[in-house]
Protein backbone atom coordinates (compact mmCIF):
# COMPACT_ATOMS: atom_id res chain seq x y z
CA UNK A 1 0.00 0.00 0.00
CA UNK A 2 1.43 3.51 -0.78
CA UNK A 3 2.02 5.85 1.50
CA UNK A 4 -1.09 7.93 0.25
CA UNK A 5 -3.85 6.73 -1.42
CA UNK A 6 -7.58 7.24 -1.27
CA UNK A 7 -7.88 3.70 -0.32
CA UNK A 8 -5.68 4.19 2.57
CA UNK A 9 -6.66 7.44 3.85
CA UNK A 10 -9.31 8.88 1.79
CA UNK A 11 -13.41 8.59 2.26
CA UNK A 12 -13.82 4.90 1.09
CA UNK A 13 -17.13 3.49 0.11
CA UNK A 14 -17.71 -0.19 0.32
CA UNK A 15 -19.87 -1.45 -2.10
CA UNK A 16 -21.53 -4.87 -1.75
CA UNK A 17 -24.95 -6.26 -3.40
CA UNK A 18 -27.03 -9.53 -2.27
CA UNK A 19 -28.17 -12.43 -5.12
CA UNK A 20 -25.75 -13.31 -8.43
CA UNK A 21 -22.94 -10.90 -7.00
CA UNK A 22 -22.96 -12.71 -3.50
CA UNK A 23 -21.94 -16.52 -3.64
CA UNK A 24 -21.94 -17.84 -0.03
CA UNK A 25 -23.32 -14.75 0.92
CA UNK A 26 -19.55 -13.57 1.00
CA UNK A 27 -19.76 -10.31 -0.14
CA UNK A 28 -22.64 -8.96 2.30
CA UNK A 29 -21.33 -10.87 4.68
CA UNK A 30 -18.41 -8.36 4.87
CA UNK A 31 -20.44 -5.62 4.28
CA UNK A 32 -22.49 -6.06 7.15
CA UNK A 33 -19.64 -6.90 9.48
CA UNK A 34 -17.48 -3.53 8.29
CA UNK A 35 -20.98 -2.07 9.40
CA UNK A 36 -21.53 -3.02 12.98
CA UNK A 37 -18.11 -3.42 13.66
CA UNK A 38 -17.57 0.60 12.96
CA UNK A 39 -21.30 1.53 13.97
CA UNK A 40 -22.06 2.93 11.14
CA UNK A 41 -25.34 4.69 10.74
CA UNK A 42 -28.04 4.62 8.36
CA UNK A 43 -27.73 7.63 5.89
CA UNK A 44 -30.04 6.74 2.85
CA UNK A 45 -32.46 4.02 2.35
CA UNK A 46 -33.43 3.75 -1.40
CA UNK A 47 -36.32 2.93 -3.05
CA UNK A 48 -37.26 -0.19 -3.25
CA UNK A 49 -39.99 0.42 -5.28
CA UNK A 50 -38.33 1.79 -7.79
CA UNK A 51 -35.57 -0.89 -7.70
CA UNK A 52 -36.30 -3.78 -6.36
CA UNK A 53 -38.15 -6.94 -8.22
CA UNK A 54 -40.64 -8.02 -4.92
CA UNK A 55 -41.15 -11.10 -6.97
CA UNK A 56 -37.32 -12.11 -6.53
CA UNK A 57 -36.64 -10.34 -3.35
CA UNK A 58 -39.63 -11.83 -1.17
CA UNK A 59 -40.64 -9.49 2.03
CA UNK A 60 -40.33 -11.46 5.28
CA UNK A 61 -43.62 -11.41 7.72
CA UNK A 62 -42.70 -12.18 11.25
CA UNK A 63 -43.85 -11.14 14.63
CA UNK A 64 -42.53 -8.23 16.91
CA UNK A 65 -41.70 -7.96 20.04
CA UNK A 66 -45.48 -6.56 20.91
CA UNK A 67 -47.11 -10.04 19.50
CA UNK A 68 -48.16 -8.05 16.27
CA UNK A 69 -47.54 -8.83 12.97
CA UNK A 70 -45.22 -7.00 10.52
CA UNK A 71 -43.69 -7.12 7.29
CA UNK A 72 -39.51 -6.46 6.59
CA UNK A 73 -39.03 -5.55 3.25
CA UNK A 74 -36.12 -5.87 1.22
CA UNK A 75 -33.59 -2.53 1.94
CA UNK A 76 -30.90 -1.26 -0.35
CA UNK A 77 -29.47 1.29 2.75
CA UNK A 78 -25.88 3.46 2.26
CA UNK A 79 -24.29 3.15 5.90
CA UNK A 80 -22.01 5.83 7.10
CA UNK A 81 -20.66 7.56 10.32
CA UNK A 82 -22.69 9.28 12.35
CA UNK A 83 -22.36 12.42 14.53
CA UNK A 84 -20.26 11.10 16.94
CA UNK A 85 -15.91 11.68 16.03
CA UNK A 86 -15.23 8.57 17.70
CA UNK A 87 -16.97 6.20 15.14
CA UNK A 88 -14.45 7.50 12.70
CA UNK A 89 -11.17 6.83 14.66
CA UNK A 90 -10.21 3.30 12.98
CA UNK A 91 -7.00 1.28 13.61
CA UNK A 92 -4.82 0.77 10.07
CA UNK A 93 -2.98 -2.06 9.65
CA UNK A 94 -0.21 -0.70 10.87
CA UNK A 95 -1.66 -0.18 14.59
CA UNK A 96 -1.98 3.40 14.39
CA UNK A 97 -5.34 5.08 15.33
CA UNK A 98 -6.59 7.20 12.58
CA UNK A 99 -9.48 9.63 11.18
CA UNK A 100 -11.38 7.38 8.57
CA UNK A 101 -14.43 7.87 7.20
CA UNK A 102 -16.16 4.95 6.03
CA UNK A 103 -19.46 4.43 4.16
CA UNK A 104 -20.73 1.08 3.40
CA UNK A 105 -24.19 0.61 0.37
CA UNK A 106 -25.39 -2.53 0.88
CA UNK A 107 -28.69 -4.37 0.19
CA UNK A 108 -30.47 -7.10 -2.75
CA UNK A 109 -29.16 -6.15 -5.84
CA UNK A 110 -31.01 -3.79 -7.96
CA UNK A 111 -33.40 -5.70 -10.26
CA UNK A 112 -34.61 -2.71 -12.49
CA UNK A 113 -33.67 0.99 -13.76
CA UNK A 114 -29.91 0.11 -13.61
CA UNK A 115 -28.83 3.76 -14.74
CA UNK A 116 -30.76 5.52 -12.31
CA UNK A 117 -30.10 3.67 -9.56
CA UNK A 118 -26.04 4.29 -10.66
CA UNK A 119 -27.04 7.79 -10.81
CA UNK A 120 -28.26 8.11 -7.22
CA UNK A 121 -25.12 6.56 -6.35
CA UNK A 122 -22.64 8.96 -7.77
CA UNK A 123 -24.66 11.71 -6.40
CA UNK A 124 -24.31 9.96 -3.04
CA UNK A 125 -20.19 9.79 -3.76
CA UNK A 126 -20.48 13.62 -4.50
CA UNK A 127 -22.45 14.59 -1.79
CA UNK A 128 -20.24 12.78 0.57
CA UNK A 129 -17.05 13.69 -0.32
CA UNK A 130 -16.36 10.01 -1.44
CA UNK A 131 -12.49 9.70 -2.38
CA UNK A 132 -12.44 5.89 -4.06
CA UNK A 133 -14.90 3.12 -4.31
CA UNK A 134 -14.29 -0.61 -3.49
CA UNK A 135 -16.93 -2.98 -4.92
CA UNK A 136 -16.99 -6.45 -3.37
CA UNK A 137 -18.18 -9.71 -4.71
CA UNK A 138 -17.79 -13.22 -4.79
CA UNK A 139 -18.68 -15.79 -7.21
CA UNK A 140 -19.14 -19.69 -7.83
CA UNK A 141 -15.99 -21.27 -9.26
CA UNK A 142 -14.03 -24.76 -9.38
CA UNK A 143 -12.07 -24.26 -6.37
CA UNK A 144 -11.63 -26.15 -3.28
CA UNK A 145 -12.89 -25.52 -0.15
CA UNK A 146 -9.40 -26.86 1.39
CA UNK A 147 -6.85 -24.76 0.10
CA UNK A 148 -7.19 -20.55 0.56
CA UNK A 149 -9.74 -18.81 -1.24
CA UNK A 150 -8.35 -16.57 -3.57
CA UNK A 151 -9.72 -12.97 -4.15
CA UNK A 152 -9.13 -11.52 -7.95
CA UNK A 153 -8.70 -7.45 -7.41
CA UNK A 154 -8.86 -5.78 -10.59
CA UNK A 155 -8.95 -1.86 -11.47
CA UNK A 156 -10.11 0.12 -14.61
CA UNK A 157 -7.65 2.75 -13.29
CA UNK A 158 -4.56 2.63 -14.55
CA UNK A 159 -2.59 4.66 -11.38
CA UNK A 160 -4.31 2.30 -9.00
CA UNK A 161 -3.22 -1.25 -10.80
CA UNK A 162 0.42 0.14 -10.82
CA UNK A 163 0.57 1.28 -7.24
CA UNK A 164 -0.79 -1.65 -5.90
CA UNK A 165 0.08 -4.14 -8.64
CA UNK A 166 -3.15 -5.81 -9.75
CA UNK A 167 -4.58 -6.46 -12.90
CA UNK A 168 -7.05 -4.95 -15.25
CA UNK A 169 -10.42 -7.53 -15.64
CA UNK A 170 -10.51 -8.87 -19.16
CA UNK A 171 -14.00 -10.66 -18.72
CA UNK A 172 -16.23 -10.39 -21.11
CA UNK A 173 -19.82 -11.06 -21.50
CA UNK A 174 -22.96 -10.80 -18.82
CA UNK A 175 -22.29 -8.65 -16.10
CA UNK A 176 -24.35 -7.47 -12.65
CA UNK A 177 -24.61 -4.18 -10.99
CA UNK A 178 -21.24 -4.51 -9.93
CA UNK A 179 -19.98 -4.03 -13.13
CA UNK A 180 -22.74 -1.36 -14.20
CA UNK A 181 -22.20 1.13 -11.35
CA UNK A 182 -18.09 0.46 -11.04
CA UNK A 183 -18.14 1.27 -14.78
CA UNK A 184 -20.49 4.50 -14.25
CA UNK A 185 -18.34 5.69 -10.82
CA UNK A 186 -15.07 5.38 -12.73
CA UNK A 187 -16.34 7.37 -15.36
CA UNK A 188 -17.63 10.31 -12.76
CA UNK A 189 -13.90 10.21 -12.01
CA UNK A 190 -13.54 8.31 -8.85
CA UNK A 191 -10.99 5.88 -8.10
CA UNK A 192 -12.21 2.20 -7.89
CA UNK A 193 -11.00 -1.49 -6.67
CA UNK A 194 -12.85 -4.05 -7.08
CA UNK A 195 -12.32 -7.41 -5.21
CA UNK A 196 -13.80 -11.14 -6.04
CA UNK A 197 -13.74 -14.28 -3.82
CA UNK A 198 -14.19 -17.98 -5.68
CA UNK A 199 -16.16 -19.47 -3.87
CA UNK A 200 -16.22 -23.55 -4.08
CA UNK A 201 -19.62 -24.46 -6.89
CA UNK A 202 -20.39 -27.77 -4.81
CA UNK A 203 -21.47 -26.15 -1.35
CA UNK A 204 -23.54 -22.82 -3.16
CA UNK A 205 -26.70 -23.19 -0.94
CA UNK A 206 -24.88 -22.42 2.52
CA UNK A 207 -22.76 -19.36 3.62
CA UNK A 208 -19.29 -19.47 3.33
CA UNK A 209 -17.32 -17.99 6.28
CA UNK A 210 -13.95 -18.57 5.22
CA UNK A 211 -14.62 -16.39 1.79
CA UNK A 212 -15.82 -13.61 3.82
CA UNK A 213 -12.45 -13.59 5.76
CA UNK A 214 -10.59 -14.04 2.74
CA UNK A 215 -12.53 -10.58 1.29
CA UNK A 216 -11.78 -9.23 4.74
CA UNK A 217 -7.87 -9.80 5.02
CA UNK A 218 -7.64 -8.40 1.42
CA UNK A 219 -9.46 -5.23 2.14
CA UNK A 220 -7.24 -4.71 5.18
CA UNK A 221 -4.44 -5.22 3.08
CA UNK A 222 -5.26 -2.77 0.25
CA UNK A 223 -7.30 -0.06 2.45
CA UNK A 224 -5.80 -0.34 6.09
CA UNK A 225 -9.22 -0.74 7.59
CA UNK A 226 -8.89 -3.37 10.15
CA UNK A 227 -12.31 -5.18 11.05
CA UNK A 228 -12.69 -7.29 14.28
CA UNK A 229 -12.85 -10.56 13.05
CA UNK A 230 -14.98 -11.90 16.09
CA UNK A 231 -15.71 -15.49 15.82
CA UNK A 232 -15.40 -15.69 11.67
CA UNK A 233 -12.08 -17.80 12.20
CA UNK A 234 -13.65 -20.39 13.97
CA UNK A 235 -17.30 -20.22 11.86
CA UNK A 236 -14.54 -20.74 8.92
CA UNK A 237 -13.18 -23.65 10.28
CA UNK A 238 -16.23 -25.48 11.10
CA UNK A 239 -17.35 -24.33 7.85
CA UNK A 240 -14.18 -26.53 5.76
CA UNK A 241 -15.21 -29.25 8.86
CA UNK A 242 -18.31 -29.74 8.21
CA UNK A 243 -17.66 -30.12 4.15
CA UNK A 244 -14.74 -32.27 4.82
CA UNK A 245 -17.54 -34.54 6.83
CA UNK A 246 -19.89 -34.47 3.92
CA UNK A 247 -17.22 -35.59 1.41
CA UNK A 248 -15.51 -38.14 3.74
CA UNK A 249 -19.12 -40.24 3.13
CA UNK A 250 -19.55 -38.85 -0.25
CA UNK A 251 -16.72 -41.16 -2.69
CA UNK A 252 -17.67 -38.87 -5.95
CA UNK A 253 -17.81 -35.59 -3.99
CA UNK A 254 -14.28 -36.67 -1.90
CA UNK A 255 -12.86 -37.48 -5.72
CA UNK A 256 -13.73 -34.38 -7.61
CA UNK A 257 -12.27 -32.23 -4.69
CA UNK A 258 -9.08 -34.25 -5.09
CA UNK A 259 -8.95 -33.35 -8.70
CA UNK A 260 -9.64 -29.67 -7.39
CA UNK A 261 -6.69 -29.77 -5.00
CA UNK A 262 -4.18 -30.97 -7.62
CA UNK A 263 -5.37 -28.73 -9.80
CA UNK A 264 -5.23 -25.73 -7.05
CA UNK A 265 -2.03 -26.95 -6.24
CA UNK A 266 -0.53 -27.13 -9.73
CA UNK A 267 -0.76 -23.19 -10.47
CA UNK A 268 0.36 -22.29 -6.97
CA UNK A 269 3.64 -24.37 -7.05
CA UNK A 270 6.86 -22.20 -7.47
CA UNK A 271 7.97 -24.04 -10.14
CA UNK A 272 4.77 -24.26 -12.49
CA UNK A 273 5.23 -23.30 -15.89
CA UNK A 274 2.79 -21.77 -17.81
CA UNK A 275 2.42 -24.73 -19.93
CA UNK A 276 2.35 -27.10 -17.43
CA UNK A 277 -0.27 -25.63 -16.17
CA UNK A 278 -2.40 -25.41 -19.30
CA UNK A 279 -1.48 -29.54 -19.85
CA UNK A 280 -2.80 -29.93 -16.40
CA UNK A 281 -6.34 -28.02 -16.33
CA UNK A 282 -6.86 -29.64 -19.87
CA UNK A 283 -6.41 -32.90 -18.38
CA UNK A 284 -8.44 -32.25 -15.09
CA UNK A 285 -11.71 -30.81 -18.00
CA UNK A 286 -10.97 -33.56 -19.98
CA UNK A 287 -11.44 -35.57 -16.95
CA UNK A 288 -14.67 -33.86 -16.53
CA UNK A 289 -16.05 -34.23 -19.28
CA UNK A 290 -15.70 -37.95 -19.66
CA UNK A 291 -17.18 -38.12 -16.29
CA UNK A 292 -20.11 -35.73 -16.54
CA UNK A 293 -20.77 -36.61 -20.87
CA UNK A 294 -20.77 -33.52 -21.53
CA UNK A 295 -18.83 -30.16 -22.98
CA UNK A 296 -16.96 -28.63 -20.17
CA UNK A 297 -17.30 -24.67 -21.37
CA UNK A 298 -13.43 -24.38 -21.75
CA UNK A 299 -11.54 -27.42 -22.90
CA UNK A 300 -8.87 -26.72 -25.30
CA UNK A 301 -8.46 -23.64 -24.36
CA UNK A 302 -6.00 -23.91 -21.59
CA UNK A 303 -5.34 -22.10 -18.71
CA UNK A 304 -7.54 -18.85 -17.73
CA UNK A 305 -7.78 -18.12 -14.47
CA UNK A 306 -11.60 -17.51 -13.15
CA UNK A 307 -12.53 -14.05 -13.93
CA UNK A 308 -15.29 -12.21 -12.23
CA UNK A 309 -18.73 -11.15 -13.79
CA UNK A 310 -17.72 -6.93 -13.89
Amino acid sequence: MPQHSPFSDGRLLVVAFEGWNDAGEAASGLARRIVDAMGLEELRDFDGERYVDYQFNRPEVGTAEDGSREITWPRIVLHGPGPDAAARRVVSATGTEIDRDVFVLVGPEPSRTWRSFCAEVVDLVDVHAIDAVVFVGAMLADVPHTRPISVFVSSDDAAVRTALDVDRSTYEGPTGILGVLADAVHRAGITTLSLWASVPHYVHNSPSPKATLSLLDKIEELTDVTVPRGSLLDEATEWEEGIDALAADDEDMASYIGQLEQARDTVDSPEASGDAIAQEFEQYLRRRERKDGKDGGTAGGGFRPPQPPQ
